[in-house]
């Protein structure tokens, strides 16, 4: 006891930054189990929550600190399970083909550049409305035209949707649990023309909030057209679907990508901008500044300003949860407190985690706390040890600073940039120095302007400010993009490394004393388990129509169109830069009537497409350890093999397989995905 008192003086005033921590590992608990748990034992975690609370007003200090440790950690479990209850929708059973009608709550564009609709108030023929999903998002193919989508907009049109996929391999990205949160229960497309069978309805709030958004889109897009308009669109409105691949490519290649993401840094300088604004104009004026609370009013102005940000923007995850955290920091200067702490952060932390734990799963909550914190932590370091910014000449001190901020936020955010997509950006520094602050110097000033004379007509006065300013960005993004070099491949890591990473850091920020360099000590073990991560020898796709067979010149894929979405990932996760095409030209293997043999470190696998040639494949089986093929088969097969037919990989979910010295072993994605909620 004397020693955990001992750990407990060392951090004193800096114990609550650890409340987030403790609750996000109840969370991540949740979502790591394999098994869903029972509504007994959410309701029991909630139990041990509340009553850890209670007794901790009730013990000395060391067993205060147990309690309240034990108590966040559960009612982060409860709370996560709890959610998910909260959010379950109907999803779609099977493959669906036919009538589809809903109202359209959103417009934006897929990987592939279509058009995309999601609908609520969804009709599908023949299925019974308490099976019918809450949403759908149906993508828009072949000849279009006769539509011009808008919110509120109830369609028609014939399609295909099938359920959401599970990941494209074992411990691969869940697109099932993101749909299951956004209660999103069927995705397809349609080649036909999609109709409007009624007109735009009011809708409520959000579709009319919706409708202007996307008019504002339009008419920015319209007053600056082509990637210009793409991108002012995107950082004013959440709006992407004007932008490029290539442009997209670029500004992630140069780790520009972050300036689209209507998050952190746009809230930050959009509100920080009006802040100092209104407060200068406040203090300029006579006697204003003597009478009147000027700071508090610029704080609440740039809270407002912050508000219609948010519902312009789309109200999407990340901008919600860059808005929390600039109404911790301004709440914190009507309070007459420090506005930029760690406690600021832990208390935005706790309060996004609470509204929506599903966050702490996506890259975009990792990599904005991480910036956030390790930013913070430094700056509050300097702060501490009186650095003192004077003796430095003021452009110095601005261009020093830029060069730090970058640095800090780079560092912290590239492990998981890196993990989530398989990239590291080598020259983002350099990128972010010439580009971000003429985003914050004239971009956002100049939407601000925009806005600001638009209901006198004058929208363009703000636009001519910020064409030449995103012309710039543009051309550094490719510059920086086409240098040799500019970017590495990286495999994606085992599933511990990223939480290693993100409890190694928190380690070195939060604590105080020697204790941080076990933080180091973390970091380097996710580093050494990242370098030996293995992949798999051999993937399958969950349709059975995909084999992917790791070789000296990389992944030898089976055919060089179909599953593109599966071999995409495959490829990006082996740090793989090849095309499909290009992975296909590898493949060594002769086909014969549709049927191929491969043989992976003595272990033989048949590989069959279509009925017939599936066929022949179970008949062979006794030749081979593996048979996989995209077609069900008939029950009663005889022979030693392993057989992965159609029906049984819609259970399992694609497949990888690891030979090894006792022989192939095999992982599915349901072995790692569990039987959770959204996985059933």
């Amino acid at each position: 006891m004397r020693a955990l008192m001992a750990v407990i003086d060392g951090q004193r005033g800096g114990l609550f930054h650890w409340a987030p921590v403790l609750f996000a590992v109840g969370i991540g608990t949740y979502f790591s189990v394999l098994s869903e748990p029972s509504v007994a034992v959410l309701w029991g975690a909630a139990g041990v929550a509340a009553g850890g609370a209670m007794l901790a007003a009730l013990v000395g200090p060391g067993l205060r600190l147990v309690c309240l440790v034990v108590a966040l950690v559960s009612a982060g479990f409860a709370l996560a399970g709890y959610r998910a209850h909260d959010v379950a929708a109907p999803v779609l059973e099977f493959r669906y083909y036919g009538p589809i009608e809903g109202r359209i709550v959103m417009v934006d564009r897929s990987a592939s550049d279509a058009v995309r609709l999601t609908l609520d108030r969804v009709v599908l023929a023949r299925v019974a409305p308490d099976r019918t999903p809450e949403r759908v998002r149906v993508s828009l193919h072949g000849t279009q035209g006769f539509l011009d989508p808008a919110p509120g907009q109830i369609v028609g049109m014939t399609g295909h949707l099938s359920p959401p996929a599970g990941p494209t391999e074992p411990g691969g990205f869940d697109f099932q649990r993101q749909a299951w949160f956004q209660r999103l229960g069927a995705v397809g497309y349609t080649r036909v023309p999609a109709l409007a069978v009624a007109p735009a309805e009011s809708g409520g709030f959000w579709l009319g909030v919706t409708r202007i958004r996307l008019a504002m889109s339009a008419a920015v897009q319209e007053a600056l057209p082509g990637r210009v308009g793409a991108f002012a669109a995107a950082v004013t409105t959440g709006d992407r679907s004007g932008m490029d691949a290539g442009t997209l490519e670029a500004l992630r290649a140069s780790n520009l990508a972050h300036l689209l993401a209507i998050s952190g840094l746009h809230m930050g300088l959009l509100t920080g901008f009006v802040f100092a604004a209104l407060r200068l104009a406040l203090v300029a004026a006579p006697g204003a500044g003597l009478r009147w609370p000027v700071k508090k009013i610029a704080a609440l102005a740039a809270l407002a300003a912050g508000t219609g940000y948010l519902l312009l923007s789309g109200g999407n995850v990340a901008t919600e949860r860059a808005f929390v955290m600039v109404t911790v920091m301004f709440a914190a200067v009507l309070l007459g407190r420090r506005a930029i702490t760690l406690r600021a952060v832990a208390v935005a932390a706790m309060i996004v985690l609470v509204l929506r734990p599903e966050t702490l799963m996506s890259p975009g909550f990792q990599m904005s706390f991480a910036a956030t914190v390790a930013l913070v932590a430094v700056y509050g370091a300097l702060r501490d040890r009186d650095w003192s910014e004077s003796r430095w000449p003021r452009p110095l001190r601005y261009v020093g600073g830029v060069a730090l901020s970058s640095f800090v936020a780079g560092a912290a955010t590239a492990p998981f940039a890196a993990a989530h997509f398989n990239q590291v950006p080598h020259f983002g520094l350099i990128a972010n120095m010439a580009a971000v602050p003429v985003m914050g110097a004239v971009v956002i000033p100049g939407a601000v302007l925009a806005a600001v004379l638009a209901p006198l007509g004058l929208a363009g006065v703000g636009f001519a400010v910020m064409a030449p300013a995103i012309s710039w960005i543009l051309s550094v993004a490719d510059t920086v993009a086409g240098w040799p070099g500019s970017v590495s491949l990286v495999p994606s890591p085992d599933m511990i490394v990223v939480p290693l990473v993100g409890l190694g850091g928190l380690v070195l920020a939060l604590w105080r004393g020697w204790g941080r360099a076990a933080g180091a000590f973390g970091l380097i073990a996710a580093h050494v388990l990242w370098s030996g991560a293995d992949r798999p020898h051999v993937l399958v796709s969950d349709s059975g129509g995909l084999l992917g067979v790791l070789g000296e010149e990389g992944r030898a894929l089976s055919k060089a169109r179909g599953d593109g979405f599966a071999a995409r990932s495959w490829l990006e996760n082996d740090g793989d830069g090849a095309e499909q095409e290009t992975a296909f030209a590898r493949w060594s293997e002769p086909e014969e009537e549709r049927l191929t043999r491969v043989s992976v470190g003595g272990v033989q696998i048949l590989h069959a497409t279509g009925k017939a040639a599936s066929a022949r494949a179970v008949h062979l089986c006794s030749s081979a350890e593996l048979v996989v093929v995209n077609v069900d088969v008939e029950a009663g097969r005889s022979g030693t093999c392993a057989i992965y037919d159609a029906r049984r990989l819609r259970q399992t979910g694609a497949i990888a397989i690891q030979i090894g010295p006792k022989g192939p072993v095999i992982t599915t994605a349901r072995d790692l995905q569990g039987a959770r909620l959204w996985s059933q």
